[in-house]
């Protein structure tokens, strides 16, 4: 308990400090708000409501709250769109909802695949904004790189994304949506049981956007999808990438306890200033305490990092060192990246020597460092290299 009153201090407490950072943050992040998610006929969109808020919709056109569970199950885990193909609910019902309601997805504007196999989406909102999503197959398995903004508000200097201006947030039911309708893709519903033979098996929030800039959305969309009647994936399946939004991280470990990526690529705080300019208000010794509190961190479940590879910028020998220095007691592994060029880029790739030797070193002290393959580069698909041509409509215009 403090010895002193709250009036009796010259500063705020740093706990105290956090809070407010964060109720700046969110403040922030409803300039950005998404637009209300109602379709051509007035229709409200039930993807992306809670369980709470779904049987809200449901008590005020008069049913009763296991409504909700039987929606719940059909949009989740059957992936129904369809009330007519709602099998369990009345015909009367099922006429109803239709007037009131829909189950929407994302437009596709564009579709892409590689000659890897990586396949890049480029997705519309009802308010014609863009925004891209990728999966990234394995043998058995694959990951669908989620967005969470349209644009990006961090420009950090070797992202394409970053080129491109924060136009506005995307809602829970435009995150939830991206993987659904990745699914739709794939024609992977129902949900298959456990979690073995799923191709979409895993998600990163690493797409266009700084996903703790939307954070009340992405909470509320990753708890969506981890619920276990509907899409069931599992939290250490789903991977949350930041660039090091400190006050929002420790809510994000408590709240959703997801697995922790962060965009780090640069060992000195001169560097990192430059090439990611959030350093500037959370350097890298307020970062790395960040990751050292971050629940369920352990050798079992490492915080990832990654370090993209610009050539002669950041890749000597010194700052491999120096990186092992600072992950000192932290359960971590190490994401190599070659850097993936786009048109105009400021960079180049390391050389196989450089990348080789700064692995080496990384490896030798223990923590894992893999180098990334490239995928999807001839379609613009790979890290760093996500843009769509959205821009934010001026108020009042």
């Amino acid at each position: 308990m403090n010895a002193f009153p709250p009036h009796s201090r010259i500063l705020p407490a740093a706990d105290e400090m956090t809070e407010a950072e964060r109720a700046r943050i969110l403040a922030k992040a409803a300039l950005f708000a998404p637009p209300p998610l109602l379709d051509e006929a007035g229709r409200r969109d039930l993807v992306g409501l809670s369980r709470d808020e779904l049987a809200a919709e449901l008590a005020e056109i008069g049913e009763k709250p296991f409504r909700a569970k039987q929606l719940w199950h059909w949009i989740y885990h059957q992936g129904e769109r369809d009330f007519a193909k709602m099998t369990t609910i009345a015909k009367p019902l099922q006429a109803k909802l239709a007037e009131r309601f829909t189950v929407g997805r994302p437009g596709v504007a564009a579709e892409q695949t590689s000659t890897d196999g990586t396949r890049k989406w480029l997705f519309e909102g009802r308010d014609g904004q863009k925004v891209e999503t990728v999966y990234i197959p394995e043998e058995d398995r694959g990951a669908v790189c989620i967005s969470t903004q349209v644009g990006c508000t961090l420009s950090c200097r070797f992202c394409h994304t970053g080129t491109q201006k924060l136009v506005r947030n995307l809602s829970a039911a435009e995150i939830v949506g991206q993987f659904m309708a990745a699914r739709d893709s794939y024609g992977e519903w129902p949900t298959p049981k456990g979690e073995e033979g799923r191709m979409l098996s895993n998600i990163v929030v690493m797409g266009m956007g700084e996903p703790l800039y939307n954070y009340e959305e992405v909470a509320k969309a990753l708890t969506i999808i981890m619920d276990h009647e509907g899409i069931g994936l599992s939290r250490r399946r789903i991977t949350l990438s930041t660039s090091g939004v400190v006050p929002m991280m420790d809510r994000c470990g408590a709240e959703l306890g997801v697995n922790l990526a962060v965009s780090l690529h640069a060992v000195r705080d001169e560097l990192r200033d430059e090439i990611v300019p959030l350093n500037r208000k959370y350097p890298i010794k307020e970062l790395l305490d960040a990751c050292r509190r971050y629940p369920g961190a352990s050798n079992a479940r490492r915080i990832t990092f990654e370090y993209v590879m610009l050539r002669g910028v950041n890749d000597s020998e010194a700052e491999a060192h120096e990186l092992v220095r600072l992950l000192r007691g932290l359960p971590a592994k190490v994401n190599l990246i070659p850097f993936n060029p786009w048109p105009g880029s400021p960079y180049k790739t390391s050389t196989p020597e450089a990348l080789g030797r700064f692995a080496a070193i990384v490896n030798d002290a223990g923590y894992s460092s893999p180098i990334r393959r490239p995928r999807g580069r001839d379609i613009l698909a790979a890290c760093g290299q996500l843009k769509t041509e959205s821009e934010r409509t001026r108020r009042g215009a």
